[in-house]
């Protein structure tokens, strides 16, 4: 052995074994597959994170063999057999990355995106190091404080009681400082970032000139208080010949209301101010009236409410009250109930208006939201303030893992029915689509109040688990859903970090996938929950079919059915 080969070995064993072997583990593993295709970059740096996670958990428990002073029969041994499982794993490593291409390619086949020719696997290895190198140094300034803490209390109680309350004091203190000044200042940074974006990007849009829409002539929202998202919702859409041209039936003009979060001070007034925007346009007149809570940033998704639209012809009232300029994901792991209040709010004014009304001169009323969105319509309505007098239905699209009433419902589904899509009692309230036209093949009859939750296998909005980090979850046991990979397996705290940048990636998925639902299934879900009149399933399918030729002709003139870029 040459002299640079034994001392780059001697130093090797002054490094942490039970670190190394732990996040070249890891390493390897999160080149596994998961829910969502990984760029090289992305790749590298989920690998970066989950070495330091390992090295982290070997550096633990490396320490922890030596506090409970348990020995090897020889330090020989014990070091021999350390090189030994690092280089297996560093074996294992390389062997991962080189398979790394086609695991990618196995969730990219069942999504129908074309295959990676190259996974550039050096490249992985070079910028998994930088988020690796972060990470560990944090984790070793914090141990390094624990020490520090340890030292100086051990001059007034026992030692090993000194690091027991140094390891409290020092975690503690690290966690105020996480949660309290970095994470807050970053969450309140991305809030005046996406606020400001929100603000200069709708600026540049004129102003409705028909007096139906908010912030057009007469209306009582200010046009300069809804950003762009507000603004595509608000001006888009179909017009009464386009509707008539598809469906070949007579059409109306479709009402859209929507009041921004600048448009009044706090969620009661912004919700006394959609129902007094309601009234000034007649929109308690109308067959069809949908309260929508929009995603974080106050997006509408367009096929939502336009298959709605052509559905009944024009014939319908929505509106939608934004809570929050963040972006759903970001909103979902920092301030989940960030919509709850303001959701209870618009329903509540609206549901006491409605209510009000005798049953056969009051529109349908129809509950939607999409991913944050969903998770705050959700938790608008009280089943126990509603049951004497329900609304219509609702229609809830990639409700979030965090929904308590989803949970509960998927946890009580009947025997037999999987995880990703429960069966919930006779299904005569409440049903579970996975798209592609499944709710057709339940012929069963709904009862008076239609829910419908649309999830597709591969949304790691709706699926991801933090207990994953600890425990395999039950939708990957078992018989395994269509769109996902047949090569995803659990990993303990690998899966937890994959889907975790699942949940992020989770919109750059092809459409009908992840977190970015089509408009044939929004289409289907609108049709099971509002019941149009005067169709018949054959006429169902011509028009379903029309709309997705047209809808994606549409998407590249940049009419109705847009995704937010």
């Amino acid at each position: 052995m040459s002299g640079v080969a034994r001392r780059l070995w001697r130093q090797l064993d002054h490094l942490s074994t039970g670190g190394w072997l732990l996040g070249l583990l890891f390493f390897a593993l999160a080149l596994t597959p998961s829910l969502i295709p990984r760029n090289f970059v992305v790749q590298g740096i989920l690998c970066g994170c989950t070495f330091a996670a390992g090295y982290g958990i070997g550096v633990f428990l490396e320490w922890l063999w030596d506090y409970l002073e348990l020995r090897w029969p020889t330090p020989e041994l014990a070091k021999w057999v350390g090189r030994l499982l690092a280089l297996a794993c560093l074996v294992l490593a390389i062997a991962f990355l080189w398979f790394s291409t086609g695991w990618q390619n196995s969730i990219r086949g069942v999504m129908g995106i074309p295959p990676v020719e190259a996974r550039q696997p050096w490249l992985v290895v070079a910028i998994a190091i930088l988020p690796g190198a972060i990470l560990i140094g944090l984790g070793t300034l914090l141990v390094h404080g624990v020490r520090i803490v340890a030292r100086w209390l051990s001059r007034i109680i026992p030692r090993r009681v000194a690091l027991v309350g140094a390891i409290l004091a020092v975690s503690v203190l690290a966690g105020m400082v996480g949660e309290g000044v970095v994470a807050r200042g970053l969450l309140n940074l991305a809030d005046r970032f996406y606020g400001n974006l929100d603000t200069l990007a709708g600026s540049y849009t004129a102003a409705p000139t028909d007096p139906s829409r908010s912030g057009g002539p007469g209306s009582l929202i200010p046009w300069d208080t809804i950003g762009l998202d507000a603004r595509i919702y608000v001006q888009s859409g179909p017009t009464p010949t386009e509707i008539a041209e598809i469906t070949e039936r007579p059409a109306v003009e479709p009402l859209r209301i929507y009041v921004g979060l600048r448009s009044a001070e706090t969620p009661e007034e912004r919700a006394a101010l959609a129902l007094a925007e309601m009234d000034r346009v007649g929109a308690f007149e109308r067959s069809v009236l949908v309260l929508i809570m929009p995603v974080g940033t106050g997006w509408v998704e367009p096929a939502a409410i336009d298959t709605l639209e052509f559905l009944h012809g024009g014939d319908v009232a929505s509106v939608s009250v934004q809570y929050s300029y963040l972006t759903s994901w970001i909103s979902l792991v920092s301030e989940p109930d960030v919509g709850v209040h303001t959701a209870q709010m618009l329903f509540n004014a609206v549901y006491e208006r409605w209510s009000a009304m005798p049953e056969g001169e009051r529109p349908r009323l129809y509950l939607h939201g999409l991913s944050l969105g969903a998770y705050s319509a959700i938790a608008s309505a009280s089943l126990y303030d509603i049951i004497a007098d329900p609304f219509d239905g609702a229609l809830w699209v990639g409700a979030p893992f965090a929904s308590v009433t989803w949970r509960n419902l998927t946890i009580n589904r009947e025997p037999g029915s999987p995880w990703w899509r429960p069966q919930v009692a006779q299904g005569t309230a409440v049903r579970f689509s996975n798209g592609n036209g499944d709710l057709a093949e339940d012929t069963r009859p709904w009862g008076p109040l239609r829910i419908v939750y649309l999830q597709y296998p591969s949304d790691p909005i709706v699926f991801f688990e933090p207990a994953m980090l600890w425990r395999e979850p039950v939708w990957l046991s078992g018989r395994r859903a269509e769109g996902v990979s047949p090569l995803l397996n659990w990993y303990p705290v690998v899966t937890f970090l994959q889907l975790a940048l699942d949940m992020a990636l989770a919109q750059t998925a092809p459409i009908g996938f992840g977190h970015v639902y089509a408009p044939q299934d929004y289409f289907d879900g609108w049709v099971q929950v509002s019941q149009p009149q005067g169709w018949s399933e054959e006429e169902l399918r011509a028009l379903r079919e029309r709309l997705s030729r047209h809808g994606d002709r549409h998407v590249i003139e940049g009419g109705w059915f847009r995704n937010p870029a």
